[in-house]
């Protein structure tokens, strides 16, 4: 793989060139398959064009390869999640959010894009009970925090 050209075409995609960076960036997805950071480069350029239905096939190849650090990984199941669910395909929208909590545990990002897939899958409840959460173990719960955590597993209770 060729670090320069890939450097050149996350440079093009960063400077807000992203039709050229798209061009770069799926020919060296046809030289290099199997190399997840160009898979992941290409899946992110693609939905930052607006094009989610081809950005998915280069979010899972990202996700089915090696060498991809933490943070690109991370951003993969969050990309490869949301774009299900804008794509309205909630049922592997949560499964992709899932599968990357599995490996990045407790995650505010994941768990805030899986719970607007919750609410898109009809389960709201559960939805506002993960943003609760996510509040709540932020430093936003503040002294309310053990309150917010509380009522994040019993949201149905009142007085």
């Amino acid at each position: 793989m060729n670090d320069v050209e890939l450097a050149r075409a996350v440079r093009l995609r960063e400077e807000g060139r992203h039709e050229e960076a798209r061009e770069l960036l799926v020919a060296l997805a046809k030289r290099h398959p199997d190399d997840a950071e160009v898979a992941y480069q290409a899946a992110w350029v693609h939905d930052s064009l607006g094009l989610e239905a081809e950005a998915v096939p280069h979010y899972e190849r990202a996700l089915a390869g090696q060498g991809l650090d933490a943070a690109h990984r991370l951003g993969a199941f969050t990309g490869l999640g949301s774009t299900f669910r804008g794509l309205g395909r909630v049922g592997e929208a949560l499964e992709t959010f899932e599968r990357g909590l599995r490996e990045f545990p407790g995650d505010a990002g994941l768990r805030t894009f899986m719970a607007m897939a919750l609410h898109n899958a009809g389960r709201s409840g559960e939805a506002v009970a993960t943003l609760l959460k996510v509040v709540a173990e932020s430093d936003k719960g503040g002294a309310y925090r053990r309150a917010i955590e509380y009522y994040a597993d019993n949201l149905d209770e009142t007085v």
